[in-house]
């Protein structure tokens, strides 16, 4: 899921102070990121199960799965950064309908993603900076072309994939590159749309290029529901998975969810049902305002770098005059003369 449940009502707060929200938000779920951290000293942990069956009319098996994945999420040194740790473990039970190959179970790790995602533009900065039409109401509740322009945010990490893996096409141990980049979109009436464009493994025999497309609704504070599409390709493996979800927020720090997928091919067939949660650990001190980049900036510093100048000058010049007026009644107090009469002798 790549809308949080209280986005559009913390949206002032995220863009003034950069990725901390003072609710959890969560990835899940859907299968995409977000554009946006957890914010500096938040740990969060995001995990569920999967239970489902694929059917292939090539091969003529039936295969029963069992998946468990978890993401571990840090925000580190800026509200603009996030470490993470992102893996799944599999279990296939294989049943062929033909013929009198007996069943197999094949197990292990399907990946293990180490890597970091960093905000390079947010728009919403330039919004709240902006500020609000104060003359209508209707101008600042209405989609505007603006809309469209998303928070970018790039992630870039390594897989680590162990040998003899009969989830993979490949048998020996490799570490290989996946890179990403992640767009978010914060719509008028509770609406977040996320992109993620990502290339997988290339530097293998097997790279995996793909997308992934979420939608998500927050109906109200607590509750949200998702549909989403991903995309992707490779010499082992192609499809297009269509999921669809909700995610209900117990507390600030704790969510559930649930979702299904299904595809439109039979080789093979699926349908996935998914149950999960995040939960945050919350150490986050102090908000930090992520100041904007570009022209606009540059000239927003020269101007508040001019206005410190104008009042340090300003500081100045007043502590020179208080020194003038100090000097000049130690000099010319008369308050402080003594005045002795003197008599006259005849």
């Amino acid at each position: 899921m790549k809308i949080y449940p209280v986005l559009i009502l913390l949206m002032i707060q995220w863009t003034l102070f950069g990725q901390y929200t003072d609710m959890l938000n969560s990835n899940r779920p859907g299968g995409s990121q977000g554009a946006f951290a957890v914010g500096t000293g938040v740990l969060q942990i995001e995990s569920g199960m999967t239970f489902g069956s694929e059917a292939h009319s090539l091969r003529y098996t039936e295969t029963g799965i069992f998946n468990w994945d978890y993401t571990l999420r840090y925000g580190f040194w800026k509200e603009s950064l996030e470490f993470s740790l992102t893996g799944d473990f599999q279990r296939n039970a294989i049943s062929y309908t033909q013929g009198a190959l007996p069943s197999e179970t094949r197990a292990n790790f399907k990946n293990n993603v180490i890597g970091a995602k960093y905000l390079i533009y947010d728009p919403y900065i330039k919004q709240e900076a902006d500020g609000p039409n104060l003359y209508s109401w209707r101008q600042n509740n209405r989609f505007q072309w603006r809309d469209f322009i998303p928070a970018v945010a790039i992630f870039a990490g390594a897989n680590f994939d162990f040998s003899d893996n009969p989830l993979l096409p490949y048998s020996e141990s490799t570490i290989s590159p996946r890179v990403m980049i992640a767009t978010q979109n914060n719509w008028i009436g509770g609406f977040v749309f996320v992109t993620n464009i990502y290339a997988d493994r290339f530097t293998t025999d097997f790279p995996t290029y793909g997308y992934t497309l979420t939608l998500t609704h927050a109906t109200n504070e607590y509750f949200s529901i998702f549909v989403e599409n991903q995309g992707f390709k490779s010499d082992f493996y192609a499809d297009q998975i269509f999921r669809g979800g909700v995610a209900v927020l117990i507390n600030k720090d704790w969510q559930i969810d649930g979702s299904v997928s299904l595809n439109a091919k039979d080789t093979p067939s699926l349908f996935y049902t998914r149950l999960g949660m995040s939960y945050r650990i919350d150490r986050h001190k102090k908000d930090e305002y992520i100041e904007e980049k570009g022209r606009d900036a540059r000239r927003s510093k020269k101007e508040e770098k001019n206005q410190i100048k104008r009042a340090e000058k300003k500081q100045k010049k007043k502590r020179r005059k208080m020194k003038k007026q100090k000097k000049k009644s130690v000099f010319f107090d008369d308050s402080e003369l003594t005045f002795i009469p003197v008599m006259s002798h005849d």
